[in-house]
């Protein structure tokens, strides 16, 4: 049966409720990764050697491996998570299985699994069941449109959380201040590009674009090229659209069907009815080709350590990137700063194909250094300071937790318990209600998530935190 929400603003108020608590106190750094992904677990790194898998869906944590963070843990600390996991090529298969040659670690069931190039391309199947340990089978639920071979190429498309620890020196030479630890495999792994040229002492954040979202891709647009090149970087032409210049910089294109079908690129910039990718394409598109305009997946952004410099890692060259905007940040971000990525705003200003919003900004509260929120536009390498909003009067500490749904950005304000809500689309910033629970000392580090309950077009969105210096963990219906 449909779940049906019956309640109301003023007859029902909001109400804080507690759930089961953290294992270990956050502290100094802790941080809890969001995966709005299938069973959305969610990471908490309560030091560098202890981490957490929470289920909301169960209200239960279950230790993960040590992180082994080199570095010293402490404010500067933070995580993301992405949507892409383990990729290979198949040993073989049938039109039901694939054989991976990976090392599963758990069985993956309702996790996707998507075919990137050769028999099955384009494909993208539940996961039935995954065999566990050395050359494990992955089952889907539903046959794919060809057998797979030894020549079919797959992704995964299951949670993989990215951890930056704080350094106190330019880090670009200490090796395992930047891992990630892989749900389908159960590992972490130390990057070689281990960290942006900066010391990071202070409040951090990092922010990851996923094209995947809760139980499938999220498509900012859709269409069908009437022509396309693949000399130098690859172009296709859409006749008909009407596209601002550059809107879509930054973004990706997936090719869904066709010509070329299961191929990902960058775009890297567009006009009104023509997309330069990144590069050219194994095999070149052409009318046939079907392409989704989404979110991308190899970049993920760093800002804070009381710095204006914005950093992007690529996670495909595996390298940090300084980038250089075309209008800088005008002062730099403090204690209790932010940076929520916007990508589901309803609104038809956000959702406009030939201005598009969603999955183009980052919006920072600046923190401790003023009631001032500024925005970064991904398409255009730029920054729009100290937007207008009211009332600008509120600002953040060290303590502020931040957790992002769909037109809103949730904020609790130091330690105090007071919760706000800033309305993205209208730049109103709200009280939303007080948690009257006493929390520990103020703390740097992020332990605010959403969690949302849905049942076909019914969508209750929980918003959840662990509080300050403390394993008590509480969560809201938003209403």
């Amino acid at each position: 049966m449909t779940t049906t929400v019956v309640n109301r603003k003023l007859l029902d108020l909001k109400r804080w409720e507690m759930v089961t608590p953290a294992p270990a106190a956050s502290a100094s750094g802790s941080v809890i990764a969001p995966s709005r992904m299938v069973q959305q677990q969610q990471l908490f790194v309560q030091s560098a050697t202890v981490a957490y898998l929470y289920n909301p869906f169960e209200d239960g944590w279950v230790q993960v491996p040590s992180p082994a963070l080199a570095g010293t843990f402490g404010t500067g600390a933070c995580a993301t998570a992405t949507c892409v996991g383990p990729t290979g090529t198949a040993t073989g298969g049938t039109t039901t299985t694939i054989n991976t040659g990976l090392s599963l670690a758990r069985g993956l069931a309702g996790y996707q699994v998507l075919i990137t190039a050769g028999p099955g391309a384009g494909d993208v199947r539940t996961i039935q069941q995954a065999t566990v340990g050395a050359n494990s089978i992955i089952t889907v639920t539903s046959a794919f449109s060809t057998a797979i071979t030894s020549a079919s190429v797959f992704r995964l498309m299951t949670p993989r959380w990215y951890v930056l620890n704080a350094i106190g020196s330019l880090g670009t030479t200490t090796a395992g201040v930047f891992r990630y630890y892989d749900f389908a495999l159960n590992t972490w792994t130390s990057l070689s590009a281990n960290a942006p040229a900066l010391v990071i002492s202070t409040d951090s954040v990092l922010t990851a674009t996923p094209s995947y979202v809760d139980n499938g891709f999220v498509s900012f647009a859709t269409g069908t090229a009437t022509s396309a090149t693949n000399t130098t970087n690859a172009t296709i032409t859409v006749t008909g659209k009407t596209w601002t210049t550059n809107q879509w910089s930054n973004y990706q294109l997936r090719v869904t069907a066709g010509t070329g079908v299961g191929q990902i690129k960058s775009i890297t910039s567009n006009t009104g009815t023509v997309l330069t990718l990144n590069g050219v394409f194994t095999t070149a598109l052409d009318a046939t080709s079907v392409y989704a305009i989404e979110a991308n997946d190899d970049y993920i952004y760093y800002t804070g350590s009381n710095a204006v410099t914005l950093y992007r890692y690529g996670i495909t060259a595996g390298t940090w990137t300084t980038l250089t905007p075309g209008t800088a940040r005008a002062a730099a971000p403090g204690n209790g700063m932010s940076a929520n990525w916007v990508w589901a705003v309803s609104d038809a200003s956000w959702t406009n194909e030939s201005a598009i919003k969603n999955g183009r900004f980052i919006y920072s509260a600046r923190g401790t250094t003023g009631a001032i929120i500024d925005t970064y536009d991904i398409a255009l390498n730029t920054w729009a300071n100290a937007i207008a909003y009211a009332p600008a009067t509120e600002t953040f500490a060290a303590g502020t937790k931040y957790a992002y749904f769909g037109n809103y950005i949730y904020i609790q304000k130091d330690a105090t318990g007071r919760w706000f809500q800033f309305d993205v689309l209208n730049n109103s910033m709200e009280g939303w209600s007080t948690t009257l629970y006493t929390q520990g000392a103020a703390l740097m580090g992020n332990t605010a998530f959403v969690a949302p309950y849905t049942d076909g077009a019914t969508v209750i969105p929980y918003v959840n935190f662990i509080l300050n210096t403390s394993t008590v963990m509480l969560r809201q219906m938003v209403i």
